[in-house]
């Protein structure tokens, strides 16, 4: 058996990391720091294993989750660690079949909890569960963070059992690793010291993972003194699924917009085709005056492009009108920038000039006796 190489020290993923975070790392938008805790839930007699999970309201509202009854955690229930909690929508249907849950109380572990909250229930199908690693979000109990550091567990302490190891095994170290002999091989085991289980981040800007992520990396590596006790995942299929979805969305949009384009220009084009024939003796008389065929092209031109931007001043009130109320009513944000109304009155003046030009040479063309004597 080879020697034991020594373990350097570290704290481990703590919420003095996270403040840290918050301090260094920039364009955070939310911050969620999880403990999670296996333990079996009692009520009536009924047993059932499940999670127990220290959170703080940012988690709702990262994992999109909604209250079915109940209220969220307050302030004071937050900063002092009181014994409540909120639960998912299979416990309700397992614990409380027949009456509401909120006001009740329901031991978790060694402790009781009041609850003042019921989930709505998450969709996750058995397959999920078992081939990816998805846990059932309607089977957790979630209590406030400090909740769970008070009363039940907080990694972050020296404890009797951990000053007995010392006096078992040598030096100390919070991150020990116990070696224990088999048959065949050596079997490793470590001892989760980290008073953290995980720690999600929200970045306001997509384009700010990667950067962030590197910014955290480094970070956690000095606080934790060189010691890679922690692991940082990035969404990257998510990202590549959301980016060829909004390529797809862009290249329909272009789609949509250059097909009604191309109509509303074939519209301009009929009016003023239209106007053309109606105005013959107009044009006769003009350029029996002494008008020139370029004063007429620039006639009908300015016509057809002062059509197309009347069109384009209402299709940009309607535009932004449309926007802000999406984002109102759909909670998505919605940014609008001075120069794309100026490239939407730039875009309408040009298919009006483009589509004109055939409308004004044909009145250009015209003979002004056979224009005079026209019926």
């Amino acid at each position: 058996m080879l020697p034991k190489k020594k373990r350097s020290f570290s704290p481990g993923l703590t919420l003095r990391d996270v403040k840290s975070i918050q301090a260094v790392v920039p364009g955070i938008s939310k911050i969620s720091p999880e403990i999670i805790l296996e333990t079996n839930i009692i009520k009536n007699g009924i047993r059932r294993s499940a999670k127990l999970v220290g959170v703080q309201p940012t988690y709702f509202e990262i994992y999109d989750f909604h209250l079915q009854e109940g209220s969220e955690f307050n302030d004071i229930q937050l900063k002092t660690g009181a014994p409540v909690c909120i639960i998912g929508n299979s416990i309700k249907a397992k614990f409380f079949p027949t009456e509401n849950p909120v006001g009740k109380s329901i031991k978790v572990g060694p402790h009781w909890l009041t609850i003042i909250g019921v989930l709505n229930e998450r969709y996750v199908s058995q397959s999920s569960i078992s081939k990816l690693g998805i846990r059932d979000f309607n089977m957790d109990v979630y209590a406030p963070l400090q909740t769970v550091l008070i009363r039940y567990e907080n990694r972050d302490l020296v404890t009797r059992s951990q000053l007995s190891a010392t006096t078992r095994g040598g030096g100390f170290s919070r991150g020990m690793v116990m070696i224990t002999s088999t048959t065949d091989d050596v079997e490793e085991k470590a001892t989760n010291y980290h008073q953290l289980d995980r720690l999600v981040v929200q970045m306001g800007e997509t384009t700010g993972l990667t950067p962030a992520a590197d910014i955290m990396s480094r970070l956690l590596q000095r606080k934790h003194y060189d010691v890679i006790d922690f692991e940082i995942e990035i969404p990257e299929l998510l990202l590549k699924q959301q980016q060829r979805t909004n390529d797809i969305f862009n290249y329909v949009l272009g789609a949509i917009a250059g097909i009604s384009l191309l109509v509303g220009g074939i519209g301009i084009m009929n009016i003023m085709l239209a106007s053309v024939l109606e105005r013959i003796k107009e044009i006769g008389l003009r350029l029996s005056i002494g008008a020139k065929k370029s004063d007429i092209v620039q006639q009908f031109l300015f016509e057809a492009v002062m059509i197309s931007v009347s069109g384009g001043i209402i299709g940009v009130i309607l535009g932004v009108s449309l926007a802000f109320i999406v984002a109102e009513f759909a909670n998505i944000p919605t940014v609008i920038s001075f120069m794309s109304i100026l490239v939407s009155f730039g875009v309408a003046a040009t298919v009006g000039l483009i589509f004109g030009i055939a409308p004004a040479r044909k009145a250009a063309s015209q003979d002004p006796i056979a224009s005079l004597r026209y019926e």
